[in-house]
């Protein structure tokens, strides 16, 4: 009969631990739920760049102006100005870092608008000793963190004031990749231009130099005398080494920025560009600043970011309040059901750090952007003055050359004919050769200028039917 007495007890404990099964399960079971998203491996690459032009692409971007926009791309028949702008948006390696940079942005901006997830806990206890009546015991308990949905809406604010942030400083960046890749081609047409003027001259020294040699070996000359001679063909050798490092250099660089191969060729073909802005159109660019250039708008939707982040600061100096349920057995098979509640006091810390942080920040950000604004309508008018001195230079400069390699020209025939002493017609043939590449760096420099205060600007004031032609050479 003892025995008997017993069987009602071993029975609800073999019921309670079925139960005490189940919760765990249950529980276990409610974790393969946040397993959504799978693994996938990304391999490192080999670092190198496209063997040719023909292995890139150019989707269509945003270069400003209408010709731009229309412009044909194809690079089988060389890459002009505004096909290597596009090759350099679509493929420039600083690009795709701030384009990682950015979907880091947005995806931190999806992050801040996703609930926060209610927390599970479960523990259970089983009793050691053998005491009749007693079974397993178990605390279930629910909590969700309250404070963390008041904050949800500035902290989407937040958010997505730094995706729009990021998105505006690449469009900045694309901005002066452009700008880039225009300047590179023209110091690379530049470079070219050097180096067939130089090989002419070189050309048109050579026998003059011969004759020096001859004149020296048959001891009609005198080195002092014959120095002249000497020199202007060595001068003109190193000139035209010079050019070549400077257009390797530039080459170099159009290469790293296009996603080329430190051997692909580069089949730049046509006239580099050229920008002639006109004093209403840089002053309507002026006007319209605050709201067209990316890196202005940019600052603004980062003001607008930390407005938001005070707003979170100021948010959690309140108390935290998280809220439970509970449900409950104790080994004697005694069941509760409970509600928790959370809150944190605000005696000492009350976020007053982090509002002070956010504040200054908001300050900072806010002074940046005056200061920017100001420094960007300061360069632009530095930009037109030096854009107009370097007009009026240039326009006196291709006098000057027409007129020296005129001078230049009726020296050489005079020599010829034997009515010119060769060190005056080699004096002739040195200002005219120092005259034409004066004006070719003039106007590389022009070209430069026009370009920085048209990225400045964002204005489109592509003209290159307006540029004037070089000067001649002979």
């Amino acid at each position: 009969m003892a025995h008997c007495r017993h069987v009602p007890a071993r029975i609800d404990r073999v019921k309670s631990s079925a139960r005490y099964r189940r919760l765990l399960l249950a529980a276990a079971g409610a974790l393969p739920l946040c397993a959504c998203v799978s693994y996938a491996p990304l391999p490192l690459g080999q670092g190198r760049g496209a063997d040719s032009v023909a292995q890139l692409s150019a989707p269509v971007q945003a270069i400003p102006g209408e010709r731009a926009a229309t412009h044909r791309f194809d690079p089988a028949d060389g890459l002009d100005v505004t096909e290597t702008a596009m090759l350099a948006l679509a493929n420039d390696p600083q690009l795709r870092l701030q384009r990682d940079a950015l979907g880091m942005a947005r995806a931190q901006a999806f992050a801040a608008g996703l609930l926060p997830d209610p927390q599970l806990s479960l523990a259970g206890e089983t009793p050691t000793s053998h005491q009749p009546g007693l079974t397993h015991a178990f605390n279930l308990g629910l909590d969700y963190d309250v404070g963390a949905l008041l904050t949800r809406s500035a902290r989407k604010a937040e958010a997505r004031g730094k995706a729009r942030q990021a998105n505006l400083e690449l469009l900045w960046s694309e901005w002066q990749t452009v700008a880039q890749a225009r300047l590179l081609f023209d110091e690379i047409s530049a470079a070219r231009a050097t180096q067939v003027r130089l090989a002419h001259e070189i050309a048109a020294l050579e026998p003059l130099d011969r004759q020096v040699q001859a004149a020296l070996a048959a001891g009609n000359l005198t080195y002092a005398a014959a120095s002249a001679g000497l020199d202007a063909l060595s001068d003109a050798r190193r000139q035209l080494a010079e050019a070549g490092r400077a257009r390797a250099q530039s080459e170099h660089d159009l290469r790293l920025l296009l996603g080329l191969s430190a051997q692909a060729p580069l089949p730049l073909v046509g006239p580099p560009y050229r920008a002639h802005p006109g004093q209403a159109q840089v002053d309507a660019a002026l006007a319209a600043l605050p709201e067209r250039r990316p890196d202005l708008l940019a600052l603004k939707a980062g003001y607008a970011a930390q407005e938001a982040q005070l707003r979170v600061e100021i948010l959690r100096q309140f108390p935290a309040i998280s809220l439970g349920f509970t449900r409950a057995r104790d080994t004697s098979d005694v069941y509760t059901r409970g509600l928790s509640l959370g809150i944190t006091l605000p005696l000492f810390d009350r976020n007053r750090g982090n509002i002070a942080v956010a504040k200054a920040t908001r300050q900072q950000l806010h002074d940046d952007y005056d200061a920017r604004l100001r420094t960007a309508r300061a360069d632009a008018r530095l930009l037109q003055l030096d854009l107009a001195s370097l007009d009026a230079q240039l326009a006196a400069l291709r006098t000057h050359a027409r007129q020296l390699d005129t001078a230049r020209d009726a020296a050489r025939d005079a020599w010829q004919a034997g009515q010119l002493d060769w060190p005056t017609y080699l004096s002739i043939r040195g200002n005219a050769l120092a005259a034409d590449l004066a004006l070719i760096a003039l106007e590389q420099e022009r070209a430069k200028q026009a370009i920085a205060l048209e990225t400045l600007l964002g204005g489109d004031w592509d003209d290159r039917a307006a540029r004037p032609a070089g000067a001649a050479t002979s």
